[in-house]
């Protein structure tokens, strides 16, 4: 009896063990990958499949991408023209963007800082911007 908890034993260990290791595994792969690509921009997928916004992961900048197989359909702009930060506070990853419910929204997370911007790209240029969310 005792030699079939001790197996019972071992092999919820050996089970619950591997799980973490595997685990601890993955994020220090993650964690290396990051680490060995200074990431400055990143492009983010819209709703809309022609259209990326554009960050410059470093200060805040970002840009509305357009593509298309049409010459006079590809364009980039300005969504903000001026950094969310100093030039001395800018660092690789400080800024990434979330998308929302509603196909022309994102929410802006300065990850260092917390704060936060509601960022909406447009066709219509009247319509581009940042808005700071207090």
């Amino acid at each position: 009896m005792q030699t079939i908890i001790f197996i019972a034993f071992f092999t919820i260990s050996t089970i619950a063990s591997y799980g973490q290791v595997e685990e601890i595994e993955s994020t220090v792969v993650q964690k290396r990958e990051s680490e060995l690509i200074p990431v400055s921009y990143r492009l983010f997928p819209t709703q809309n499949m022609w259209t990326f916004l554009k960050l410059n992961t470093r200060n805040g900048l970002m840009w509305q991408v357009q593509f298309d197989i049409e010459d006079d359909n590809r364009f980039e702009t300005y969504l903000n023209t001026l950094p969310l930060v100093d030039q001395e506070q800018e660092v690789n990853n400080r800024f990434t963007l979330y998308p929302t419910e509603n196909t022309w929204t994102f929410i802006l997370l300065d990850q260092k800082d917390g704060r936060t911007w509601q960022v909406q790209w447009s066709f219509e240029p009247e319509n581009r911007g940042l808005i700071k969310i207090e």
